[in-house]
């Protein structure tokens, strides 16, 4: 989502468990966006609502955002911190651990024992006591905290990094020794001292493994030295492929390829725009063998009802992208969900991963109030829709509805709704039923893994 947020929050470190909704196999089969009434349940055929966890405690009526996972563990983002479920048994969700440290998006990654927040609204100091604070005031902080998850149970705050802007996001390439964040923020304005423009550029935070409390800011490379294409001012996300040492970026007018192998150095080799219709580059994922990008627009910033007639198939969708062995990036269609919505419902594409599945490109996304879609695009001109799970208008456009992320990890889909809280979803499809053979230990999806399918 592009609007910052400033939010506040009771004190609590919660180990709780809740009491999970469960769903209903009739619940909504074949019935879809203009189709639902407030709240109810949509799906095709081929797809199970497992259980639902609402929002509790100090994070209750704040907004839900990304994901991360660890062996057995989902680590859910929130405006107001983030919770730790056990998924184990993945029907049955369990929390062991909940966090109250507000600052939005508190967009979250883990590699082993250390846990990674942004937060992107200006507060009045690093703590999770802060309170927001605007940005014109030179105290204000914004920027990256670091968690120790050594006991799950009991996650510590043990260092903060400020970052220019703030940090949005952060993507998470990992080292023998140090993990590097680099980190996405935009928005700059003469009036906000630690945030001025031009800002063409992310923040490379390195953190060395052993010592994390000396993390720092190791390098600002500027990725847009002519400024980018009209209101490029920074990136929203990116997306590392450590083992072919390359990234794409969604930086607000600009599609890119960048050159990794240097991780403090990175280099745009490549570079695509959409004037017609692309408004805002948002996220990208690679698929499996390298050889395609979807870049996805976030139309209206995830407040407006984009999935209409009105707007049409075009905007508001992914872009998919052929590229080439020598990283060049070549259009080849749109994909949007086929499903329209009220009106009342905002809808744009967003957070989503691959599905592991040998010989197949497929992924499963959200999309706000229009729910979340399984689409395949192994033939990268004809994207269809294979599978969804949604729920009908809750509340206006722009009023806190709908799924943030959905990403498949371990056979089951795993979604964070802004406003419903956590939800466990599965896809029967009988072709996809080997991607549940392929056991991850870690997922971050945003630092994109090459997955061994079967």
């Amino acid at each position: 989502m592009r609007t910052r947020h400033a939010v506040l929050a009771g004190l609590a470190t919660l180990a709780l468990t809740i009491p999970a909704t469960a769903a209903f196999a009739a619940d909504g089969v074949g019935k879809s966006g203009t189709q639902l009434g407030p709240d109810e349940i949509g799906r095709s055929q081929n797809v199970e609502h497992l259980t639902n966890i609402p929002s509790s405690g100090p994070l209750a009526g704040a907004t839900g955002t990304d994901l991360a996972f660890q062996d057995d563990m989902a680590f859910v983002g929130n405006y107001n911190g983030f919770v730790v479920y056990d998924v184990s048994t993945p029907k049955s969700p369990r929390m062991v651990a909940q966090v109250s440290c507000p600052g939005s998006q508190n967009d979250v990654t883990v590699s082993g024992d250390l846990l990674y927040l942004s937060t992107d609204s200006s507060r009045s100091d690093d703590s999770c006591q802060s309170v927001p604070q605007p940005a014109t005031e030179k105290s204000s902080w914004e920027g990256i905290k670091i968690f120790d998850i050594s006991d799950v149970t009991n996650p510590r705050y043990i260092k903060s990094v400020e970052t220019d802007c703030g940090s949005h996001t952060h993507s998470l390439l990992p080292g023998k020794k140090t993990d590097y964040l680099y980190v996405s923020s935009y928005s700059p304005s003469e009036d906000f001292p630690d945030c001025k423009p031009p800002h063409d550029s992310i923040s490379i935070v390195a953190v060395p493994k052993k010592a994390p409390t000396t993390a720092s800011v190791v390098a600002t490379p500027n990725l847009f030295p002519d400024g980018g294409y009209t209101n490029t001012s920074g990136c929203h996300d990116i997306t590392v492929n450590p083992a072919r040492k390359i990234a794409a970026g969604a930086c607000m007018g600009d599609g890119i390829i960048l050159d990794i192998k240097n991780p403090v150095a990175p280099k745009v080799i490549e570079r695509v725009r959409d004037t017609t219709n692309f408004a805002f580059w948002h996220s990208a994922t690679f698929n499996n063998a390298g050889t395609k990008v979807v870049f996805t627009d976030e139309l209206g910033g995830g407040g407006a009802a984009t999935c209409n007639a009105t707007i049409g198939p075009n905007r508001g969708a992914n872009g998919i992208y052929d590229l080439s062995k020598s990283n060049k990036l070549t259009f080849r269609s749109y994909y949007k969900i086929p499903r329209h919505q009220f009106d009342t419902e905002n809808c744009v594409a967003h957070n989503g991963s691959l599905i592991p599945v040998k010989g197949r490109d497929v992924m499963v996304q959200s999309w706000y109030m229009g729910g979340t879609s399984f689409w395949d695009f192994t033939d990268s001109a004809n994207p269809r829709e294979i599978g969804y799970f949604e729920r009908g208008p809750a509340g206006p456009a722009g009023g806190g509805g709908g799924t943030w992320s959905s990403y498949y990890y371990n056979g089951h889909v795993y979604s964070s709704d802004l406003g419903k809280g956590f939800d466990v979803i599965r896809i029967t499809d009988r072709d996809l039923r080997k991607a549940a053979t392929v056991k991850m230990d870690q997922l971050n999806v945003q630092t994109q893994p090459i997955y061994q399918t079967k």
